[in-house]
C-alpha cells in the first residue's frame, strides 16, 4: 500500500517506519535535515525490540500525498489547518485520513478542509527524535481508531505491521481519556524537564496531577463526553509503562519550540470557561507553559 506520513516527527517516523517495515511504500514528508538523512541512509528505528535502518522515501514538500491510499496525518494540534491546506491539493478523492494528534478537536478542524474520509486514532506510543533520521522508541504503541468504512481496513493494516489496534464505538471518549492524560503530564513533564517517571515521585506531584484530571472530567461530563475506564488508573499506568518518555511539550521546550499546550491544558480552561466550570490547576500550568516557551532557548538551556 502507498502510504504518505504528513509530519515526519517521532510519532509518524515510528508508525511510517513500522508500516515500511512490514513491506508498505512509505514517504516521510518533514524537515530538510531529517528527509536528507532518510534519503541517505534509510530511517534508524532504536525501538526496544529491534534496531534496524529502515529504507524509504522522503520529502520536504506535500506533493507525494498525491499517490497515497493513506495519509498518516502526525502534525502538531497547531498546525492542523495549514498542513491539511497543503495537502489539499494533492490528495486523491479516495485517499483515508488518519488522524494521529494530540487533542479532542483536530477531526473538525480537518473536515473544514478536506473532503476525504478522516479517521480519528488515538496513539499511546512513548518516541522522541533522537536525531535526524533517527526515532528512539521508549514503550507501547498501540492505535484506538474510530469506527469509520474504513476502520477495519486499516485495523488490519496496522495489525499486519506489528501495532496492537483496537476500533472503538466511542472514540470521542478515548480521545478526551488521552487529553486527560496529556494534561495530567505534560506541562509538569516539560516545566520540570523530567520523565514520567522520576516526575511522579516528586513532592506535591501526584495530588496536583489529580486536580487535574478531576478539572478534566468535570469539562468532559459537563460536554455530554462519556469518558471509558478508570481516567486516574490510566494516568498511574503511564508512568509504569512509559518511565523513561518525557512529554512532546517538554521536547518542544528544550529544543526552543512552541508546543502544543493551548489545545491542552489550554483547551480545557477554554472549554471550563465555555461551560462555568473553574480549572485553576489547568490554568496554572498552561500559563507556565506559555512562559517557558517565550524564554530564549540559551536561557531554557544554562537553567538545566
Amino acid at each position: 500500500m502507498k502510504i504518505a506520513v504528513m509530519g515526519a516527527g517521532a510519532v509518524g517516523c515510528y508508525y511510517g517506519g513500522m508500516l515500511a517495515r512490514a513491506g508498505h511504500a512509505v514517504t516521510l514528508i518533514g524537515r530538510p535535515t531529517h528527509v536528507e538523512a532518510v534519503r541517505q541512509n534509510g530511517l534508524f528505528m532504536d525501538t526496544q525490540s529491534f534496531q534496524a535502518r529502515v529504507p524509504m522515501a522522503a520529502s520536504t514538500d506535500a506533493s507525494p500525498v498525491q499517490d497515497a491510499e493513506v495519509v498518516l496525518f502526525c502534525v502538531k494540534s497547531t498546525d492542523t489547518a495549514s498542513a491539511a491546506a497543503e495537502i489539499a491539493p494533492h490528495l486523491r478523492d479516495d485517499a483515508v485520513i488518519v488522524s494521529l494528534q494530540n487533542g479532542v478537536d483536530n477531526i473538525d478542524r480537518l473536515q473544514a478542509v478536506l473532503r476525504q474520509e478522516i479517521c480519528p486514532a488515538v496513539v499511546y506510543v512513548a518516541s522522541e527524535m533522537a536525531g535526524p533520521g533517527h526515532v528512539k522508541h521508549h514503550g507501547r504503541g498501540e492505535l484506538v481508531i474510530g469506527r469509520t468504512a474504513s476502520s477495519r481496513e486499516l485495523a488490519a493494516l496496522f495489525s499486519g505491521a506489528d501495532v496492537p489496534v483496537q476500533v472503538s464505538d466511542n472514540v470521542a471518549g478515548a480521545l478526551w481519556e488521552k487529553l486527560i492524560l496529556n494534561c495530567a503530564y505534560n506541562a509538569l513533564s516539560a516545566i520540570a524537564q523530567l520523565p514520567y517517571g522520576r516526575l511522579v515521585q516528586g513532592e506535591g506531584v501526584e495530588a496536583v496531577m489529580r486536580d487535574v484530571v478531576q478539572e478534566c472530567l468535570s469539562v468532559a461530563r459537563a460536554g455530554g463526553v462519556a469518558v471509558p475506564g478508570d481516567v486516574w488508573e490510566s494516568v498511574q499506568r503511564i508512568a509504569r509503562t512509559m518511565p523513561t518518555q518525557s512529554s512532546s511539550t517538554a521536547q518542544d521546550l528544550a529544543r526552543g519550540k512552541h508546543t502544543e499546550i493551548d489545545h491542552l491544558n489550554g483547551f480545557i480552561v477554554r472549554a471550563g470557561e465555555a461551560r462555568g466550570i473553574a480549572t485553576p490547576v489547568n490554568r496554572v500550568l498552561h500559563a507556565l507553559v506559555k512562559l517557558l516557551e517565550d524564554r530564549p532557548l540559551s536561557t531554557a538551556r544554562s537553567d538545566r
